[in-house]
C-alpha cells in the first residue's frame, strides 16, 4: 500500500509524547500530580489556542480548514469529559493505591482496548496482520514499562487501585474513538478545546482538594511540556486519525514509551537494560506489519455529506454552487455520490464501510 501521510502523523504524535515523560518526571517530584497533570493540559490548550489567535490575524483561518459545527459537539463533549476529565481523575485516583510499577504496565490497556473499541464497537475494519503488528507494538511497550518500574526479583503487586487505572485507559479509548468521529474538522480547534476544558477541570478540582501550586518556574516549564508532549502531540494523533483510522493510530501511538525510553538514554545516568533492544526488535516488527500492509479490495461509498480539506482527487468529483479560484486543497460541504471501485486504502474518513 502507498505510505500514507497519516502513519507519519501517528509517529510523530507518538515521538512528541513519549518525549515529554521524561521531561515531565524532572517536574514529579516538584509538583503534586493532579497538578502537574492540569498544567500539562492547560499548557496544551494555551498554546493551540494562541495558535488559533495567530493564525486568525493572519487571516489563514480559511485557507484550506473545516472548522467546527454544531454537529461536532456531541462528539467532542464526550472525548472531553472521558479523555480529558474522568481519565486523568481515575489515573490519579488508581496512583494513590498502584504500585507505579504496576501501574506503567496497565496503562499499555489504552492502545489495546481503543484497537478492541474501534474493532468491535465502532465497526472499522482489521485483519490477522494489522492485530498481529498491533500485539507486537503493546508487547514491546510492556516490556519497557516492565523493566522500567517493576523491582528487581518482585513481581509488581496488583491493588485494586488497579481498577481506576484500567477505568482511566478505557476513557481514554472511547476519547480515541469518539475523536476520530470529528477528526475531519479542525486538529488545531480540537486539540485546543480539549486541552483548556482538561486544564481547567483538573486544576479546578486540585484547588477544591487545596493542593499546593508550584513555582511560577515549574509551572511555565510544565506549560512548555504540555503544549509539545499534549497539545502538538494531539494534533498530530488527530490528523492520524482522518488519514488511518482509530486502531492503526492507536497502535503507532503505542510507540510512545520506547520513544519516550529512547530520548531519556540521551540524559545523564540513564542506560539500557537488557529488555531494552529486544523491545526495540518486536516494536520495528510491529511498525513493519503495518507500513507494508496492503488492503485492496471492491468496495462501495455511500452517499455522504461533510465538510474538510480537500483536493478533486478519485473521491471528490462534485459540482460548485460558489465561484471557485481552482485552488486547492479548499474547504466547503460537499457530497459524495455513491461510487464503487478498486484500490489501496485505510479506514479514512472516506473508507468506513464494512466488509
Amino acid at each position: 500500500m502507498p505510505t500514507n501521510k497519516g502513519i507519519a502523523y501517528a509517529l510523530l504524535a507518538a515521538i512528541l509524547f513519549g518525549a515529554s515523560t521524561p521531561f515531565a518526571k524532572l517536574l514529579v517530584g516538584q509538583t503534586v500530580p493532579l497538578v502537574l497533570a492540569g498544567l500539562l493540559y492547560l499548557g496544551s490548550g494555551i498554546g493551540l489556542g494562541a495558535w488559533l489567535i495567530l493564525r486568525l490575524l493572519m487571516q489563514r483561518r480559511t485557507s484550506g480548514r473545516a472548522t467546527l459545527t454544531s454537529s461536532d459537539l456531541p462528539w467532542l463533549a464526550g472525548a472531553v469529559l472521558t479523555g480529558g476529565i474522568a481519565g486523568p481523575i481515575l489515573l490519579m485516583t488508581g496512583l494513590a493505591y498502584t504500585p507505579a510499577s504496576t501501574a506503567s504496565l496497565l496503562l499499555n490497556m489504552e492502545g489495546v482496548l481503543t484497537a478492541l473499541l474501534a474493532w468491535f464497537v465502532f465497526r472499522e475494519q482489521f485483519d490477522r496482520r494489522i492485530f498481529l503488528g498491533m500485539a507486537l507494538i503493546v508487547i514491546a511497550g510492556v516490556m519497557l514499562s516492565w523493566e522500567q518500574s517493576a523491582p528487581a526479583g518482585q513481581p509488581p503487586a496488583i491493588p485494586w487501585g488497579a481498577v481506576s487505572i484500567v477505568a482511566a485507559c478505557l476513557c481514554w479509548a472511547i476519547d480515541n474513538n469518539l475523536t476520530r468521529k470529528i477528526s475531519a474538522s479542525d486538529a488545531v480547534q480540537i486539540a485546543a478545546v480539549k486541552g483548556l476544558a482538561a486544564g481547567a477541570v483538573n486544576l479546578g478540582v486540585a484547588w477544591w482538594l487545596g493542593l499546593a501550586l508550584p513555582s511560577l518556574n515549574n509551572a511555565a516549564l510544565a506549560g512548555i511540556v504540555g503544549f509539545c508532549g499534549y497539545g502538538l502531540s494531539l494534533v498530530l494523533f488527530v490528523l492520524a486519525l482522518r488519514h488511518i483510522g482509530t486502531a492503526r493510530t492507536g497502535a503507532y501511538f503505542s510507540m510512545a514509551p520506547f520513544a519516550g525510553a529512547a530520548i531519556a538514554l540521551l540524559m545523564p545516568g540513564d542506560m539500557p537494560g537488557l529488555l531494552f533492544w529486544p523491545a526495540a526488535l518486536l516494536m520495528g516488527a510491529g511498525i513493519w506489519l503495518h507500513l507494508t500492509e496492503n488492503h485492496v479490495h471492491r468496495h462501495t461509498h455511500d452517499s455522504m455529506a461533510h465538510t474538510h480539506a480537500h483536493s478533486h482527487d478519485d473521491h471528490h468529483q462534485h459540482e460548485h454552487d460558489f465561484p471557485w479560484d481552482g485552488k486547492e486543497p479548499h474547504t466547503h460541504p460537499h457530497r459524495h455520490e455513491p461510487l464503487s471501485h478498486d484500490h489501496p486504502h485505510f479506514p479514512d474518513i472516506h473508507h468506513r464501510h464494512r466488509h
